[in-house]
């Protein structure tokens, strides 16, 4: 969420551990109780386990925090997450909060930045902690953008003591700094420096170590009739790109004057023991009347504080980072202190943040990830949950795109990402950060933590690897360890590290060694776990030869998505033959006038089914390479582009592709949402059909920007639909989209394809690009051949029928139980053209009619339908040896017309 390098109000931006819980102020703070004597005291903060194993609740005025996991990062620092849920309105975001307790000999806090520690060279947050040797970062403060900008933080930076930029002449941007013993604090600074002469003279330093920017709020040019000082720390070659203002610049060392350049910029970078003066108008012409080559020169500046009017020695300070407005004060949300709606503070972003508590014994470093369900959240429910969370004083941080938390987990010695970014796996390169430090010595083995998947299936098999910490939280190399590997709960067995799930069930999995012991809780999913089971396989045709990939697919009844192994599938083929190899089903051969195949597919018994019929293979509705009718480029006010026909992309270098190059530069900013769109055939091109889905390559350009088609269907309606929310990879990639969710009726109408970068947070996402689109094919649903559907007529507790008419005798006769109509399902089955398996063992019964898959068993009042576990009508039940079921279940799941006549109590199915 950076901040434009011109006029600031009109910019967008980019967005069991047992507790104990107390009230100080009115506000409720988690304190974990103590689990056992460490080293260090402060260190008791979290048992063995290290994670929270009862969720808490925090309530606030508006939302709840649960907690949902605690994990020592190291000694005195701690990741705590949250689930944050708003009492009115939908969706959750998840809340990271990494807390650092200062009065741990062993922790420190320190201000990250560019390349080699400097500023104006902008780098992401995890190559910033690496550099530096952090154990935890995230990004920290507000920065310019755009091809002018050199990207320096907006506000102070102080690292180890040495202030490597100043504040930028701004109202209303808090900092955020931690003094050499420790004490946390956050305020408004402003600059104070001048340059002496030889001859006594002065004049004003404005600012040190900055871009050029508009200041507040005289809203003059910054570098205009003023002095700026650039240090070593400066890694920009100008200083700064301004096309406002032409520099004169004086080359300083050793406090003398080296080399004065009036007019242009110098070349050089400045030594350790020296700067560069860079001067405008009024401030370039003190120079030429009072500094020459040769002569002495002196420059003295400090930060002041803005609230007491005290001069800030940087080398009284550990750190400091800018940041943006105020968010928290005396424990309570504060009125923002300057404008928000240039970092989107009423919309739902991504947010960084950064507060302490009441004894400033306590920092907390706070990210709000979005989830599928609510991008993010406002400034003013970020302040809400601070407060709720036991901050004192706190400054909102860059966010948006920018939020970036990263870490190093326990027992491991590589630095992590603690959760996705806006951009997913992306990491935006920002200004700056606020490092957190260890110099813990190595200690002694005091956990093992087991890693390895926590959700199994039946059969599958899973390698278990170790992590260890000492008793300061710093990793230790496993590898040496002698382990020993058990499970609990008879799920599963080990050979060495390796586990194979056998049975369903929860358990436990612990690894020992040097006495001691690190547990994982494991779960195998069961059958009596899955709400819902698909296959998603690309769509192929019944033909011998055919290769399809199926994943198999469940819902679990607390509403996990997972992904079943190929191992622990078991598949029936009906009407073809065929042979399995992971996750792929070759068809070998098709039985002799077989229509329709089925490939039905069981996890612990659960069946699902996928048909397949001649001729149900994707269709190329366009491959671009004779195009015969005209496409035209279209954009919104502010958006430029061209539409092409181009060939020789990387991946596909002799097929032909439509290209859509789009500049949103124009538009950007003007509050709008752009789009540039590729116009088919004037009024579009028509599909064939009634399709439910369609597949397409998309040569992507990793902009972020979302793509869609407009479609109209028979109806007149216009629908919108998404091809990607987010365009965030490059080259290749095939996308597949279920047009069925739209309610689309046939025929359809392809008018546009477009990118758009809708008004919020633009520069999140590229102005300029270019996508490709190539081999768009339609799909369409399996036709089954119509099923034999002959009148059958069954009279109430009577053994004789018809079916069209000819007299049959039945085995059992239906009857009515408890208000219930149940009838024979063998005989309306074998009548109907359906297939019926029955299994003894589990007393289930198995009924596949066309593309209809359902599994009753007996004295369950539940069924599967088509993959969908759901309540049935009345649980089935065995009269005479044979299985009677509810008849609203042969007219609901079967798709059988039946009709009831009470005066003679007969039933009519057809």
């Amino acid at each position: 969420m950076v901040m434009n390098n011109k006029t600031l109000q009109t910019t967008t931006t980019r967005g069991v551990s047992k507790l104990v819980i107390l009230a100080l102020g009115g506000v409720l703070l988690l304190q974990p109780l103590q689990s056992g004597a460490v080293i260090y005291a402060a260190d008791t903060t979290q048992s063995q386990t290290q994670t929270t194993q009862a969720a808490v609740e925090i309530k606030t005025a508006n939302a709840k925090l649960t907690q949902q996991k605690q994990e020592m990062i190291a000694s005195g620092v701690k990741r705590v997450d949250y689930v944050w849920s708003p009492t009115k309105g939908s969706g959750t975001v998840n809340i990271h909060v990494i807390e650092i307790d200062l009065t741990n000999p062993y922790v420190q806090l320190n201000a990250i930045s560019g390349k080699n520690n400097t500023v104006a060279s902008l780098n992401n947050v995890l190559n910033m902690a690496k550099e530096s040797g952090a154990i935890a970062a995230i990004n920290a403060d507000v920065f310019q953008t755009g091809s002018s900008s050199e990207g320096s933080p907006m506000g102070p930076q102080i690292t180890s003591g040495t202030l490597m930029s100043g504040p930028m002449a701004l109202q209303g941007m808090y900092a955020f700094s931690v003094s050499k013993d420790k004490v946390p604090s956050i305020d408004l600074y402003g600059f104070d420096g001048k340059v002496t002469a030889a001859d006594g003279t002065t004049f004003p330093i404005a600012g040190m170590n900055e871009s050029a920017y508009t200041t507040e709020p005289d809203k003059q040019p910054s570098h205009k009739n003023a002095i700026y000082l650039y240090t070593n720390s400066w890694a920009a070659d100008t200083h700064p790109k301004d096309s406002s203002t032409t520099p004169t610049e004086v080359l300083v060392s050793g406090g003398i004057v080296q080399q004065i350049s009036d007019g242009t910029s110098l070349t050089v970078q400045p030594p350790a023991d020296g700067y560069i003066l860079r001067a405008h108008g009024t401030a370039a012409q003190f120079v030429r009347e009072h500094l020459t080559v040769g002569s002495a020169v002196t420059s003295d500046y400090n930060l002041v504080s803005k609230t007491t009017g005290a001069k800030i020695d940087a080398s009284s300070m550990q750190m400091m980072v800018g940041g943006h407005t105020i968010l928290v004060d005396q424990g309570k949300a504060a009125t923002f202190s300057r404008d928000i709606t240039g970092v989107s503070g009423g919309s739902n972003v991504y947010r960084s943040a950064v507060g302490y508590t009441k004894d400033a014994k306590k920092v907390l470093l706070f990210t709000a990830e979005g989830t599928s369900t609510r991008n993010g959240m406002s400034l003013k429910e970020l302040q809400e949950a601070m407060v709720g969370l036991g901050v004192w004083k706190g400054v909102n941080l860059d966010g948006g795109g920018s939020t970036t938390m990263v870490e190093r987990p326990l027992g491991e010695f590589a630095l992590k990402v603690t959760h996705p970014t806006t951009g997913g796996t992306y990491l935006r390169p920002v200004a700056n950060g606020i490092g957190v430090f260890s110099t813990a010595p190595q200690g002694t083995l005091k956990g093992l933590v087991p890693s390895g998947s926590s959700t199994l299936f039946i059969g599958q098999t899973t390698t278990f690897s170790l992590k260890a910490y000492d008793n300061y939280y710093n990793p230790v190399d496993a590898s040496a360890l002698q382990q020993t590997w058990k499970s609990a709960g008879s799920i599963g067995m080990f050979a060495g590290n390796t586990f194979t799930a056998l049975k369903s069930g929860k358990g436990t999995v612990t690894v020992t060694s040097s006495g001691i012991t690190g547990e994982s809780a494991v779960s195998v999913i069961g059958a009596d776990q899955i709400a819902s089971m698909s296959i998603d396989a690309s769509a192929a045709g019944l033909a011998a030869g055919t290769n399809i990939t199926a994943n198999v697919k469940i819902t679990t009844k607390d509403g996990l998505n997972l992904t079943v192994p190929p191992e622990s599938i078991k598949w029936e083929f009906k009407g073809f033959k065929a042979t399995t190899s992971s996750n792929v089903i070759s068809i070998t051969s098709v039985n002799d006038g077989a229509a329709a195949g089925y490939a039905i597919a069981r996890y612990d018994g659960y069946p699902v089914m996928l048909t397949l019929t001649k001729g149900s293979a994707p269709t190329m509705w366009e491959s671009f390479e004779n195009v015969g009718y005209g496409i035209t480029f279209q954009g919104t006010d502010g958006a430029a582009g061209k539409v092409a026909i181009v060939s020789g992309l990387q991946g596909k270098e002799t097929s032909k592709a439509l290209q859509l190059s789009y500049d949103f530069t124009s538009g950007i900013g003007n509050g709008k949402t752009l789009a540039a769109y590729a116009v088919l055939n004037g009024t579009g091109k028509s599909v064939s059909g009634s399709p439910t889905g369609m597949q397409l390559d998309v040569y992507g350009d990793q902009s972020f920007n979302w793509l869609r088609m407009e479609v109209k269907d028979g109806a007149g309606k216009l629908q919108y639909v998404d091809l990607a929310k987010s365009i965030n990879w490059s080259g290749w990639k095939t996308l597949t989209i279920d047009l069925s969710s739209y309610g689309l009726t046939a025929p359809l109408t392809i008018k546009r394809i477009y990118v758009a970068n809708i008004a919020q947070d633009q520069d999140e996402r590229a102005a300029t690009g270019a996508i490709a689109f190539d081999d768009i094919q339609m799909l369409y649903p399996p036709v089954v051949p119509e099923l034999t559907s002959p009148a059958i007529k069954l009279t109430i507790d009577k053994k004789s029928a018809t079916v069209n008419g000819a007299a049959v005798k039945l085995d059992t006769a239906p009857i009515v139980l408890s208000g219930v109509t149940y009838l024979p399902l063998r005989f309306i089955a074998d009548s109907m053209g359906a297939e019926v398996a029955w299994d003894q063992t589990s007393k289930k019964v198995t009924v596949l009619r066309g593309d209809k898959l359902l599994e009753l068993q007996i004295g369950s009042a539940e069924m599967i339908a088509n993959g969908s576990r759901q309540p049935a009508p009345a649980a089935p039940l065995i009269r005479d040896g044979r299985t009677l079921v509810p008849l609203r279940l042969i007219s609901e799941q079967l798709g059988l017309s039946v009709n009831w006549d009470g005066a003679t109590k007969s039933v009519t199915v057809q």
